[in-house]
């Protein structure tokens, strides 16, 4: 069964496009939202979703089969996706 992984990213972000960049390595299909590019209303609602998942709003935030990472760390990535 594959992973169900969201990642929430600023596109000017290192870290974020490590993070992208190990899941394409790994194979996982995920949907990337990059906050930085959008507006109004659309970024509001936006950010008050990562909020919930991830108070201090830092990116990248990864949601991973339910379970929330905050930052890019391999080996909390490989955990959360059960390798």
């Amino acid at each position: 069964m594959a992973p169900e992984v969201k990642v929430y990213a600023l596109s000017t972000c290192i870290h974020c496009k490590n993070a992208k960049e190990y899941l394409d390595q790994c194979g996982v299909k995920y949907d990337c939202v990059h906050v930085d590019q959008l507006t109004g209303d659309e970024r509001k609602a936006m950010i008050e979703e990562v909020r919930t998942l991830n108070p201090s709003v830092s990116f990248p935030t990864l949601v991973i089969n339910g379970k929330t990472l905050v930052g890019f760390d391999k080996a909390k990535v490989d955990e959360a996706l059960g390798k």
